[in-house]
């Protein structure tokens, strides 16, 4: 392909379910050379395969039909490539969805679906021969849970992105890729990168980080939104990649939002862990990460350092787990511990013992306060969910045990919600495997199959954090005041873990933070992870420090009966809870 200086990649998904026109909008907003989408996370492919038991022949994401009915024709005008894992447990469905689409449209683009993460029915394969697919938070392994997986997908890394491409594709349709590959596959085409340009490699890998979730990185769940301008629905981003991997975050002119430096830091954040950022084709090095303002609207991302890949691959299983139904009461004026009291006691007894179940969680939400001034200000809720392999037992006889005391119950007593059914839940279950079971390829839908070139691997042993300088007490006067006065959040899920990540908006706010918000100074904000392993890591380059909160959301969002199990408030939560900060980080001038 011809030489250039930059790729403009666009996003136009964050998840499946994301604005249908927001295709349309990167198509038609300005200039761009490939349109991406991302359509999964864990639930995602759980979803789908409900899907496909509903009509067997889907498990792909269909809205994405939809969009391409409005771009495709503009796509391939302009020369704009189309890369997306919509494929999800069925990308050569999809592809052959689209090639029928294209023939509606009098259109004929070469397109290509990827193949190779699907182990469902390679599960007994692999551990007859000594991967026992152990659970990455309990260690437990597959074979010894008992349980019977409905789904198994190995993260395959861009390099069949790559390969689809540099073989002709107009369309590249993958299945469960991690979502930055939707980035690095393209930019590899484009600049002829190597398999260990590792540094490259590890930048477009940020690049891709931050602009799969789409509006998130224009201003979505920020927390300083109300600085923002407000014109409408947000924009969604746009990655500018250089040949040597670094990268301008940006958008269209005109769309709401804005890209600032911090909107791409609460990005960086998100959903990650250790700064050792584990992909299938690289380790992106998150600490070594530098964001500098290139404009209005415009985030440079440099410096980004790369390690070879790891010697595993990721593995996303879920099974079904059982069934569950929820009720919830709400508890008005006085005495709201002993109403909630009675409800427990009467459910117990109705249905011989709560602690007859698989699992009884009873949560008291107290959001009421004394002498209110309107009904909804005096009210609290006690949510009840049970959960319980046989059908049988939840669902209509917990619908019915409510009902048995329902004019016989606590003063004031109504439901705000109560299920009729239960609803199967299913559980994530992550594992590893050896990156050399996997056997990716490329199929083009006029015939030919492509191997997919495996990079060099590298066994990980973990991150290597350099060790910290000595924190040093602030003498300085403090005053109570919210977290979230000199530092913005944003957390998200990871499985079973939550994450939470910090920044400071200036030099010395991160100094203060870093001193004062360490493991046991978080625990004391975050009561719900009394006995939890928590893990700190710090970003000095962000001004910012993450944890990890290991267990907070039980088996992954399908399963939790956590009110956010996905934890998308929870660094919103700690940045409300007081705390002593030094009255000079609380003028205007630093905290802006």
């Amino acid at each position: 392909m011809s030489k250039r200086e930059i790729l403009r990649i666009a996003n136009c998904s964050g998840y499946y379910g994301d604005r249908l026109s927001a295709a349309r909008e990167m198509v038609e907003g300005g200039p761009i050379d490939v349109l991406t989408g991302d359509y999964l996370a864990e639930l995602t492919m759980l979803i789908l395969a409900k899907s496909r038991q509903r009509k067997p022949g889907t498990g792909y994401a269909t809205t994405f039909l939809t969009q391409m009915e409005q771009v495709l024709g503009t796509c391939l005008d302009r020369g704009i490539k189309i890369v997306t894992n919509a494929g999800g447990l069925n990308p050569a469905g999809l592809a052959a969805e689209l090639g029928l689409l294209s023939e509606r449209l009098g259109l004929r683009p070469r397109i290509a679906h990827i193949e190779g993460d699907d182990l469902l029915d390679r599960i007994p394969e692999l551990q007859q021969d000594g991967h026992p697919l152990a659970n990455l938070s309990t260690a437990q392994t597959l074979a010894a849970a008992g349980v019977h997986p409905v789904t198994a997908n190995a993260y395959l890394g861009g390099w069949g992105i790559t390969a689809a491409l540099r073989g002709g594709a107009d369309i590249v349709v993958c299945p469960r890729v991690t979502d930055a590959s939707l980035v690095v596959g393209p930019a590899a085409w484009a600049f002829d990168w190597q398999l260990d340009d590792w540094d490259r490699l590890a930048g477009a890998v940020v690049a891709g980080h931050v602009i799969e979730c789409g509006a998130q990185a224009t201003g979505g769940n920020y927390s300083f939104f109300d600085e923002l301008p407000w014109r409408g629905p947000l924009g969604y981003p746009i990655a500018e990649i250089a040949a040597d991997g670094s990268s301008v975050i940006t958008k269209h002119p005109g769309t709401g939002g804005a890209v600032t430096v911090e909107t791409v830091t609460a990005q960086v954040l998100y959903e990650t862990a250790a700064p050792d950022y584990l992909n299938p084709d690289v380790i992106a090095r998150f600490d070594t990460v530098e964001l500098s303002d290139a404009g209005p609207d415009r985030v440079r991302i440099s410096g980004t350092r790369g390690l070879p890949a790891p010697e595993t691959s990721k593995v996303c299983i879920n099974y079904h787990g059982g069934y569950r139904s929820s009720a919830t009461f709400v508890l008005t004026g006085l005495n709201i511990e002993a109403k909630a009291d009675f409800v427990t006691r009467a459910l117990d007894q109705a249905l011989g013992g709560l602690d007859t179940f698989g699992e009884a969680d009873v949560r008291l939400l107290r959001t009421d306060r004394a002498d209110a001034d309107s009904a909804p200000g005096a009210e609290a809720r006690l949510k009840v969910t049970l959960k319980d392999p046989d059908e049988g037992r939840v669902g209509r006889p917990f619908f019915n045990a409510i009902g048995d005391f329902g004019m016989g119950g606590y003063p004031g007593m109504w439901i705000d919600q109560a299920d009729r059914a239960a609803s199967a839940y299913g559980v994530y279950w992550p594992a590893l495997v050896p990156a050399s079971v996997l056997n990716p390829e490329v199929v083009f839908a006029d015939g030919p199959r492509l191997p997919v070139p495996a990079p060099p691997l590298k066994a990980y042993d973990g991150y290597r954090a350099t060790a910290p300088t000595a924190n040093t007490p602030t003498t300085d006067e403090t005053v109570p005041a919210p977290l979230g006065s000199v530092a913005g959040a944003r957390s998200g899920d990871k499985g079973g873990d939550a994450n939470v990540g910090f920044w400071a908006r200036t030099d010395d706010g991160y100094a203060w933070l870093r001193s004062c918000l360490d493991v046991e100074a978080f625990r004391n904000l975050l009561t719900e992870a009394t006995g939890l392993a928590i893990d700190r890591y710090e970003l000095p380059n962000l001004r910012a420090l993450n944890f990890v909160v290991h267990g907070l959301l039980g088996d992954g969002v399908a399963a939790s009966t956590r009110p956010d199990p996905q934890a998308k408030g929870l660094g919103e939560y700690l940045r409300s809870r007081q705390v002593e900060i030094p009255r000079r980080l609380l003028t205007t001038e630093a905290v802006r």
